[in-house]
C-alpha cells in the first residue's frame, strides 16, 4: 500500500541546539555502517561471550537497561569514539587564528546518554581551549536518534505519552516526562506540514472521501470532525491526499472547501469519487470536478434498509436487495427494485423510498464493467484507515488544539503499512480495474500517470 509519505523517511531528527535535540548517530556514515560481524574479530566474539556466560551465572543475562551488557559495549564504543575525535581536532591546523600547537587535553565531563539499550553514563573529554565541538555526540545532546524514532513509532501505534514514559523506564530504565515525549515528536511537524501542502498528480481514477471525529479541547471539548481523502494512483497504488479539521459537524459545503484545496495542489481531475451519501455532496464536487462521476457507498442504503426491518425479516430482505446492486445495468436494477417494493413494500415502505432518493447517486457504477464494479461500490478501503485513526485519536481521550490531533493521526499514517505488503496486495488487485478504467477513460487516465 502506498500512502505517501509511508514509502519515503519523512521523519528527520533534527540537529538543532536545544537541551532536548537528537544525539547524531555517526555510526550510520562511512565505513562504520558495516555490518557489526565485519567489525567484530574472533578474539573481542570470544570475550563478550565470557563476559555474556558470567553474567548468566551470577542470575541472568541481561543485555539491556542498567547494568546491562550492551550498555556496557555502548559506553565503551562512544567514548572510544570521542577519543579519536579529540585526537583529530588536537592535531588539526590552528583555525581563526587560535594557536592548536598550545592546546591540549583538559579532562572529562560526565554526562548521561538516552539510547536503545538504555541510560548510559560517558565520559567526554575536553580541551583547553574550549574549542572541540564533538560528532558522536554533540553537544547539549542527551538522546540517540533512535530513542526519537522509537518514541514516533510507539505514538504512531496509538500509545499515550505517558504510557510510552512508562514504556521506556520499565524496558530501558530511561527516565524521561511527559513533555520530553511530546516535545519529540513535535519534530514532525515539519514533515507533517510538507506532506499536507504537497502538489498531487493531475488525475487519479478513483478518490475516496470520509471524516472521522475527535475531541478537541477549545474553550471546551467538542467533537470535530477530520475529512480524509484516500486517493487510487493511475499505478493502482493507495494515496492519502490530505487531512483537514473542520468546524462542528461534518458538512458538505466544507468538504467543498477541501475538493477546491486539492485542485489548487494540482488535481485536476477525478474519474469516480466515492463518498458516504452526505446530502448536497455530489453539487460541491461538481463545481469543482464537472467530470466526476460521484458515487455513494452502496453498502450505506442496505445498512440502511435493514434498520428499517424486524430483525427476522433481514435475511429475505437482503435476499432481494442483492438482485438491485448486482444487477447487468440500471434498467434492470430499477426492475429488481419494483420487485422488492411489491413483495415488501407494504410491510417497509421507507425501504423503497430510500432506495429512490438516493438512486442518482447509488447506482453509476452499474454503468461500469465488473473489474470496475468491484472495487468502487463501497468505501471499505477508506473506512478501514480511518478505523486506525479513531483508535490512535481515541488512545489521547482529547486534544489540546488542532495541531495536537493532526500531529497525532499523521503519526497513525506512517504506521498504516510498515511492512509494504499491503501495498502489494493492493497494487495486485487493482491491474485489471486499471485496464478497465483506461479502456472507459480513454485519456484521462494516462494523464495522471507519474
Amino acid at each position: 500500500m502506498t500512502i505517501t509519505p509511508l514509502d519515503s523517511k519523512v521523519y528527520s531528527p533534527s540537529g538543532g541546539g536545544d537541551e532536548n535535540g537528537v544525539l547524531q548517530d555517526t555510526l550510520n556514515s562511512g565505513a562504520a555502517s558495516a555490518d557489526l560481524a565485519d567489525l567484530l574479530d574472533d578474539q573481542m566474539v570470544a570475550l563478550l561471550a565470557e563476559r555474556a556466560r558470567a553474567q548468566a551465572a551470577e542470575g541472568g543475562l541481561k543485555l539491556l537497561g542498567d547494568g546491562g551488557l550492551l550498555q556496557a559495549i555502548t559506553k565503551r564504543v562512544i567514548e572510544a569514539a570521542l577519543e579519536g575525535e579529540m585526537a583529530e581536532h588536537l592535531d588539526a591546523p590552528a583555525d581563526g587564528g587560535h594557536d592548536a600547537s598550545r592546546n591540549e587535553r583538559n579532562g572529562k565531563r560526565r554526562k548521561k546518554v538516552m539510547t536503545e539499550v538504555g541510560t548510559v553514563e560517558i565520559a567526554v573529554p575536553r580541551d583547553r581551549a574550549g574549542t572541540f565541538a564533538p560528532e558522536t555526540v554533540a553537544k547539549r545532546k542527551r538522546r540517540t536518534s533512535g530513542i526519537d524514532e522509537l518514541v514516533v513509532s510507539l505514538t504512531a501505534r496509538g500509545l499515550t505519552t505517558g504510557e510510552i514514559a512508562a514504556h521506556l523506564k520499565e524496558v530501558y530504565d530511561i527516565e524521561t516526562s511527559k513533555e520530553t515525549i511530546s516535545n519529540i515528536t513535535d519534530r514532525v511537524l515539519d514533515g507533517m506540514n510538507s506532506w499536507r501542502t504537497r502538489p498531487l498528480d493531475p488525475c487519479y481514477p478513483v478518490v475516496m472521501i470520509d471524516a472521522i471525529h475527535v475531541k478537541i479541547r477549545d474553550g471546551q471539548v467538542a467533537n470535530r470532525p477530520v475529512y480524509v481523502a484516500l486517493a487510487v494512483t493511475c499505478d493502482g497504488l493507495r494515496e492519502i491526499l490530505g487531512l483537514r479539521v473542520g468546524d462542528g459537524g461534518e458538512g458538505a459545503k466544507f468538504w467543498g472547501q477541501v475538493c477546491t484545496d486539492l485542485k489548487n495542489r494540482g488535481l485536476a481531475d477525478i474519474c469516480i469519487l466515492l463518498c458516504d451519501g452526505l446530502k448536497g455532496l455530489p453539487e460541491q464536487v461538481d463545481t469543482v470536478w464537472p467530470a466526476a462521476v460521484v458515487q455513494t457507498c452502496i453498502i450505506h442504503p442496505i445498512r440502511g434498509s435493514l434498520r428499517y426491518a424486524s430483525k427476522a425479516d433481514w435475511p429475505e430482505i437482503a435476499k432481494l436487495l442483492r438482485p438491485i446492486y448486482t444487477a447487468p445495468n440500471e434498467t434492470a436494477a430499477l426492475e429488481r427494485l419494483a420487485e422488492f417494493d411489491t413483495a415488501w413494500g407494504t410491510k417497509y415502505p421507507m425501504i423503497t423510498r430510500k432506495w429512490e432518493q438516493a438512486w442518482a447517486e447509488s447506482v453509476p457504477f452499474l454503468a461500469f464493467d465488473r473489474e470496475i464494479r468491484s472495487v468502487i461500490c463501497s468505501t471499505n478501503a477508506i473506512e478501514s484507515i480511518n478505523a486506525r485513526y479513531r483508535r490512535a485519536a481515541n488512545a489521547s481521550g482529547h486534544f489540546p488544539n488542532e495541531q495536537a490531533a493532526l500531529k497525532r493521526i499523521y503519526l497513525a499514517t506512517l504506521a498504516l503499512d510498515p511492512t509494504g505488503k499491503g501495498k502489494v496486495r493492493w497494487a495486485n488487485r487493482w491491474k485489471e480495474a486499471l485496464n478497465a478504467f483506461d479502456l472507459k477513460f480513454d485519456g484521462r487516465v494516462s494523464a495522471g500517470r507519474r
